[in-house]
């Protein structure tokens, strides 16, 4: 896939997302992912007004994560973190799908959740985290139909707070056969080197969530293989 270090690092997601993290963390990091050129960074609501502050006049972006990592609260809850994160900055919405309500069959509030939670954003992408290490290949597919089907922008992979985190060329393949070619795809959790992250695209994926350090050995790997270009 022809893409150059510069394309590439515009779809990478840089997350500091551990609940340690401090407010010196936070802007340190956006400082290097506006510094280094990366396109987003991707920090808890708590963090989205240091993060944004940092990133003002620049392209970064802010992604702030709703009801994560569990997903496991009222859909009010997950509207006024949406709001308040918008108003703070962010950009984009990643929100945890309701794994309870999937997994009791509740599918109508499952979507209903979502739906709430793209209307809140009112325009401002939303990316729906399904959390693929805990679902089977059947409710792999039906979790993206119902993300698709609630208005979600993206389909994610996973949170990367799972037992194995780990982003599944089978999996991506799957999402995007499911989603088809419009809707965003972005693959999170241990995404792996520069090799892995051109089978994900080839796969389908067209976002990655990503740690810092990782980032970086990927785009040391892409450079090396692609002798350099920028």
């Amino acid at each position: 896939m022809t893409m150059t270090v510069n394309e590439l690092k515009t779809i990478l997601d840089v997350a500091l997302l551990k609940p340690m993290a401090t407010a010196a963390e936070i802007e340190a990091l956006a400082g290097v992912v506006r510094q280094e050129g990366f396109g987003q960074i991707c920090v808890n609501t708590f963090h989205v007004n240091r993060a944004a502050a940092v990133m003002r006049g620049s392209t970064a972006k802010v992604v702030a994560c709703v009801g994560f990592p569990m997903g496991a609260v009222r859909t009010e809850t997950k509207v006024f973190e949406t709001e308040q994160a918008l108003a703070d900055g962010a950009h984009e919405i990643d929100m945890v799908l309701n794994l309870g309500a999937f997994f009791g069959a509740d599918h109508g509030y499952a979507e209903a959740d979502i739906r709430a939670v793209v209307r809140a954003a009112a325009g401002a992408p939303v990316k729906v985290i399904i959390e693929t290490p805990f679902l089977s290949h059947q409710q792999k597919a039906e979790a993206a139909r119902l993300a698709q089907n609630a208005g979600a922008a993206f389909v994610k992979t996973c949170t990367g707070f799972s037992p194995d985190p780990l982003a599944l060329y089978e999996d991506v393949r799957l999402l995007r056969q499911t989603i088809g070619p419009h809707m965003g795809l972005k693959a999170s959790g241990r995404v792996g080197n520069a090799f892995r992250v051109r089978s994900l695209l080839e796969a389908g994926a067209n976002r990655f969530g990503l740690i810092l350090e990782q980032a970086r050995e990927i785009l040391r790997g892409w450079d090396e293989a692609d002798g350099g270009a920028a």
